[in-house]
């Protein structure tokens, strides 16, 4: 059995990691400009910065997984 697919497979699901912690994210920023519509742009402009950093994350994942697979 070839463990590099599973390695790669691994390296993958950094995206689920982001994606449940963006969507959480989200969930939080609606609920903050819910509470307080004014402070609108400070929320969205943390929300935007904090969804951007934790996008790297499952980008650097993907990348590890391409590396895996194809440098032998």
């Amino acid at each position: 059995m070839d463990l590099t697919a599973l390695g790669a497979g691994i390296a993958a699901m950094t995206g689920i990691g982001a994606g449940i912690g963006i969507g959480i994210a989200t969930a939080k920023a609606v609920e903050a400009v819910a509470r307080q519509p004014e402070a609108n742009g400070k929320i969205m402009t943390l929300l935007l910065l904090g969804g951007a950093l934790a996008e790297a994350t499952a980008i650097y994942g993907l990348l590890v997984a391409i590396v895996i697979v194809f440098v032998k």
